[in-house]
């Protein structure tokens, strides 16, 4: 191998695999433990952080103590290639440090890695996420202790395995059990977190936390959804798609297109996004927000492995997983495709969008997503009509209050006027006014009295 140019390193200055210091100290340890549990690299003593070449007075016996320290401090020891070179006639010290095989490493019981130039220090989260990732497990993987098969819900594994089968990616045959111990959901007769995150019959309470927000403070409706995953996925969207606005396109016929204000295969995405990749020892929920022109969806767990936000920005990244069983079941049933290409599609999906924005960071301890938009989309042909915004007015005359005031009687006949007013957002007396106008469009009808009557939408 080529002896590296060493003074062009150094000219570089520091970065993800390069550290300079002037001295060795225990600030060199904790860089060569965030080195071995990141991709390895360079340190180089007797370097100032402004690149200027200092040098060191060193010998063999210096070098020997060195690698004592390290030996000692660090746990599972560390032992990393250690020479004096001369740069310029100085001489200075190169710390070669690999990338260690089983991670984490520690120095005097404290984890770092290393992000851009510099040493962090790692929750215990990662610490975990590290482990299992360098032992090729996920978390999803264990055994649900003091669980068994009998806790599985025998109609959900059949209902999954139909629709293995009919997307084509995976011949599933054989009884439930047989199902899962292939797909190595079970073991030894007990189901792997996977496994009852997938099909337990009962509640798990790994809570999605869904809100429709008129401010930050005023919620108009707000669900917690529960339940196995493929079943939470069908919630979540049912219950975003039931507060999104529409827009109709006419065409002179009959017809009608109706354009919501959000591609739903793009939030779709974010959501399985969201309940795949969650890290599951956390006790935070999935929080979903809605408002009137942006929806975000936090998801408890950073980004996983070493991806970072740049490479998310790009349509190259590489798919990590943190939850690898979870991933390969919405992989056989299709709802998703396994190698990092969701955000693309989003990206896809909202560029037909004039003027929505896709936005994500890592914020407290979890993965912030923000998608909006300043003007609501709508479209138009030649010789058609202008499809006009809901809130405007829409399809037969309807406004978006007197829509959101059918939906809601809709799902339930009984509701009070207090009540629509707490869910829409506006005062009792305008949907009173509302009402009215729906009455005399021969839209709606009270059945019975104030007290024990109901209403009836008129077809």
């Amino acid at each position: 191998m080529a002896e590296p140019d060493h003074l062009q390193i150094i000219s570089q200055g520091e970065n993800m695999q390069v550290e300079f210091k002037e001295i060795f100290n225990k600030q060199v340890i904790e860089t060569i433990v965030a080195f071995a549990n990141t991709k390895g690299g360079s340190i180089y003593i007797g370097i100032a952080d402004n690149k200027q070449i200092k040098g060191i007075k060193s010998n063999c016996e210096t070098i020997q103590n060195w690698s004592n320290q390290i030996k000692l401090t660090t746990q599972p020891s560390v032992f990393p290639d250690i020479e004096l070179i001369k740069i310029e006639n100085i001489t200075i010290a190169h710390i070669k440090v690999n990338e260690f095989p089983v991670k984490p490493i520690s120095a005097k019981g404290k984890y770092y890695k290393r992000i851009n130039n510099s040493n962090h220090l790692l929750s215990i989260n990662e610490i975990n996420d590290i482990y299992l990732k360098s032992m090729q497990l996920s978390w999803d993987s264990y055994p649900h202790q003091e669980s068994k098969f009998k806790d599985l819900d025998e109609t959900k594994i059949k209902k999954f395995q139909e629709r293995v089968n009919q997307s084509g990616r995976f011949n599933l045959e054989g009884s439930p059990k047989e199902c899962l111990q292939k797909l190595k959901l079970l073991k030894d007769n007990i189901p792997t977190h996977a496994a009852m995150i997938l099909f337990a019959k009962e509640e798990l309470f790994y809570n999605i936390h869904i809100g429709r927000f008129k401010t930050q403070s005023h919620i108009i409706d707000d669900k917690m959804v529960r339940g196995t995953l493929f079943e939470a996925v069908e919630n979540t969207m049912k219950f975003i798609i039931s507060h999104l606005k529409v827009a109709f396109e006419f065409s002179g016929e009959i017809q009608r297109t109706e354009i919501f204000e959000y591609p739903i295969t793009a939030i779709k995405e974010l959501v399985l996004n969201a309940i795949i990749h969650r890290d599951y020892t956390s006790p935070t929920d999935i929080q979903i927000r809605i408002f009137d022109n942006e929806i975000t969806i936090f998801n408890p767990g950073g980004l996983y492995g070493n991806l970072t936000i740049e490479h998310l920005k790009t349509d190259t990244y590489q798919a990590q997983s943190r939850n690898k069983l979870i991933t390969e079941a919405f992989y056989l049933t299709k709802d998703i495709e396994k190698y990092g290409s969701g955000y693309r599609r989003v990206r896809e999906q909202i560029a037909k969008y004039p003027t929505m924005y896709f936005n994500f960071e890592e914020n407290s301890g979890g993965f912030l997503i923000s998608i909006g938009y300043k003007k609501q989309k709508t479209e138009t042909k030649v010789g058609e009509k202008v499809g006009e915004k809901v809130g405007e007015k829409v399809g037969e005359n309807f406004t978006e209050n007197q829509l959101l005031i059918i939906k809601y009687i809709n799902t339930n006949n009984k509701i009070s006027a207090k009540e629509l007013s707490q869910k829409i957002g506006i005062s009792s007396r305008k949907i009173e006014e509302n009402i009215k106008k729906l009455k005399a469009k021969n839209k709606l009808k009270r059945i019975g009295y104030a007290r024990g009557g109901y209403w009836e939408i008129i077809k």
